[in-house]
C-alpha cells in the first residue's frame, strides 16, 4: 500500500460506553498523530458523526441504548455520514457477530483486548484505501465532467461547423464568380482570370484598379470560388493602420512584447492561416514593414514582435492599389522587389467608363439585389433611364452606381425607374484638370482675395469628391489625390457662408 497520502490530524471518533477502553484509544491515537472524539451512546455517536464527520469510526458492538449494528446501518443510511469507514470493537470474536458487521456495513473488525499497534495498521489501512477511494472519485468526478465538457464541445463544433458550411456556402454564392456581374470583354477577361487562379497554387496576386471598381469583390471571388473558400477570408485596409502597430497586426506579437502586450496575440497572416489575406492599398503599407512583407512572401514563415520562433504560415495574400505602384517605387515609398513579388499575377479591374454595356446589366442586378432585401419585385428600367445610365461616366464607378440604384428604388417605391429618379453626382474634373469655378465666366464668382478664392475652391473640390463616394471620406481622399486629415482640417475651418 502506497505511503504518499498523509493522514496526520485526520479525525477518529471512538464509541464504548467503557471509560477505560476510551482513554487507552484516545491516548494511542492522539499519539500518532490523530484527532480523537468519543461518544459513550449510539445516539450521542450519531450526532458526532453528523456534526463532525470524522474519517473513520471505532465502533463498539454493545452499547447502552443502540447496538453497533443499528448505529452502523444509520451511519450507512444518511448521506452526510455514508462513505464514513466504520470498524467494529468486540470481545465476541463468534462468525456469526462479524457477518452481521459486514452486512451492516462495517469494514473491519477489532478484537477486545487489542494491542495499540494493532489498532494503528488497522486505522491507516483503511483511511488510505478511504482516502484513496475519495481521490479516485473525485477524478472520476472531474473526467466526467470533462468528458461532459467535450462532448458539450463537439455538438457545438459541429452546429458551428454545419454554421459556417451554410454561411460558406452563402458566401460562396455572394461573392464568387456569379458575384462578378457583366457582358464587356474586360469582365470576360478577369472571370477567365479568376478561373486560372483558381487552379494555381499562385501565392500572390495583386489587384490594380480605380476606387470602386470591385477589387475586393475579385479578391473574394477568387477566394470563395477556388479551393480556399472553407478557410479564412480576413480583409485588411492598409491604409488604416497605425504605424506604430502595423507590424505587431500583421505577425502577432508575444507577452510583454511592448507596453500593454499583456498576452500573446495572433495577427492577420496567423488568423488568415489556410485561406487569403486581402490587403487593400498596399501602396499604403509603411516602407519599414515591407521588406519583412517580402520575406513573408518568399518563405511563408512569420516572427512574432518580441518572439525567438517562426512560424510556418500557408496564406494566400492578395493585394490591391488604386495607386501607380510604379510612380510609388520611383517616389521612393514603396520597393521594387516587393512590387515584382506581389505583381507575379496581376488583374486589371477597368473603371466603368470602360465598360459602358455593363451599366445596365449592373444596374439590373443591384436592382434585384436591393428589391429582394426590401421585400419588393424587381422595377423596370425605363429605356429613357437605362440610356442616361449608359451614357454616364461614372466616377465613382460600381460604387457610385450601386448608391444611384438603391436610391433610385426608394424613391420609385416598386414602380418603373425613370430618370428622375436617377441622381448623378455633378461632373468631377479629372486630375489635373482646372474646375468649373475657375473657368470662363466663373471666375467671377469667386472671392477678390486669392487665399480665399483658394480656400473655396478646394472646399468646392472636397464636397463634390465626398458627393461621388457617398460621403466616404477617405474614399474621397483617394479621389482627390490627398489624405484624410486634410480633408476634415478645410471642412473644419469653412466660411459661414459656404
Amino acid at each position: 500500500m502506497s505511503e504518499s497520502l498523509d493522514l496526520r490530524g485526520a479525525k477518529i471518533l471512538i464509541v464504548d460506553d467503557m471509560p477505560a477502553v476510551l482513554e487507552v484509544l484516545r491516548r494511542v491515537l492522539e499519539n500518532a498523530g490523530y484527532l480523537a472524539l468519543v461518544a459513550t451512546s449510539g445516539e450521542e455517536a450519531l450526532r458526532l458523526a453528523v456534526e463532525e464527520r470524522p474519517d473513520l469510526v471505532l465502533l463498539d458492538v454493545l452499547l447502552p441504548d443502540l447496538n453497533g449494528f443499528e448505529v452502523c446501518g444509520r451511519l450507512k443510511e444518511e448521506p452526510l455520514t455514508r462513505a464514513i469507514p466504520v470498524v467494529f470493537l468486540t470481545a465476541q470474536p463468534e462468525t456469526e457477530e462479524v457477518i452481521k458487521g459486514f452486512r451492516a456495513g462495517g469494514v473491519d473488525y477489532i478484537i477486545k483486548p487489542f494491542q495499540g499497534e494493532e489498532v494503528l495498521v488497522r486505522i491507516h489501512t483503511h483511511l488510505e484505501k478511504a482516502r484513496l477511494i475519495q481521490v479516485l472519485m473525485e477524478k472520476s468526478r472531474a473526467l466526467e465532467e470533462e468528458m461532459t465538457r467535450r462532448e458539450q464541445l463537439t455538438r457545438e463544433r459541429n452546429h458551428l461547423s454545419e454554421h459556417l458550411s451554410l454561411v460558406s456556402e452563402r458566401e460562396a454564392e455572394r461573392w464568387g464568380i456569379a458575384g462578378l456581374v457583366g457582358q464587356s470583354r474586360s469582365m470576360q477577361r478577369i472571370l477567365e482570370e479568376i478561373d486560372l487562379l483558381h487552379q494555381a497554387p499562385t501565392t500572390a496576386v495583386l489587384i490594380c484598379g480605380e476606387s470602386g471598381t470591385g477589387k475586393e469583390l475579385v479578391a473574394r471571388a477568387l477566394h470563395f470560388g477556388g479551393g480556399r473558400a472553407e478557410g479564412p477570408f480576413v480583409p485588411v485596409n492598409c491604409a488604416a493602420i497605425p504605424g506604430e502597430l502595423a507590424e505587431s497586426l500583421l505577425f502577432g506579437h508575444t507577452s510583454g512584447a511592448f507596453t500593454g502586450a499583456g498576452a500573446y496575440r495572433s495577427g492577420y497572416f496567423e488568423l488568415a492561416k489556410g485561406g487569403t489575406l486581402f490587403l487593400d492599398e498596399v501602396g499604403d503599407l509603411p516602407l519599414g514593414l515591407q521588406p519583412k512583407l517580402l520575406r513573408v512572401l518568399e518563405d511563408g514563415r512569420i516572427r512574432p514582435v518580441g518572439g525567438m520562433e517562426e512560424k510556418t504560415v500557408e496564406v494566400r495574400v492578395v493585394a490591391a492599389t488604386n495607386t501607380d505602384l510604379q510612380q510609388q517605387i520611383q517616389a521612393g515609398r514603396f520597393r521594387q522587389d516587393l512590387y515584382f513579388r506581389l505583381a507575379r499575377f496581376t488583374v486589371q479591374t477597368p473603371p466603368l467608363r470602360q465598360r459602358r454595356e455593363d451599366h445596365p446589366v449592373l444596374a439590373r442586378h443591384f436592382l434585384t439585389l436591393f428589391a429582394r432585401e426590401m421585400k419588393l419585385e424587381p422595377p423596370p428600367l425605363s429605356p429613357a433611364a437605362l440610356s442616361a445610365l449608359e451614357h454616364h461616366d461614372f466616377p465613382g464607378n460600381v460604387r457610385e452606381l450601386k448608391n444611384i440604384v438603391e436610391r433610385a428604388l426608394l424613391e420609385s417605391r416598386g414602380a418603373q425607374i425613370q430618370p428622375g429618379h436617377l441622381h448623378f453626382a455633378p461632373a468631377f474634373p479629372a486630375q489635373g484638370q482646372l474646375p468649373a469655378a475657375l473657368n470662363g465666366a466663373g471666375l467671377g464668382t469667386l472671392p477678390a482675395g486669392l487665399d480665399q478664392a483658394l480656400a473655396q475652391t478646394e472646399i468646392t473640390l472636397i464636397r463634390n469628391a465626398l458627393a461621388q463616394t457617398g460621403e466616404n471620406v477617405a474614399a474621397a481622399a483617394r479621389l482627390l489625390d490627398t489624405n484624410r486629415n486634410r480633408i476634415y482640417r478645410a471642412l473644419g475651418k469653412q466660411p459661414d457662408d459656404l
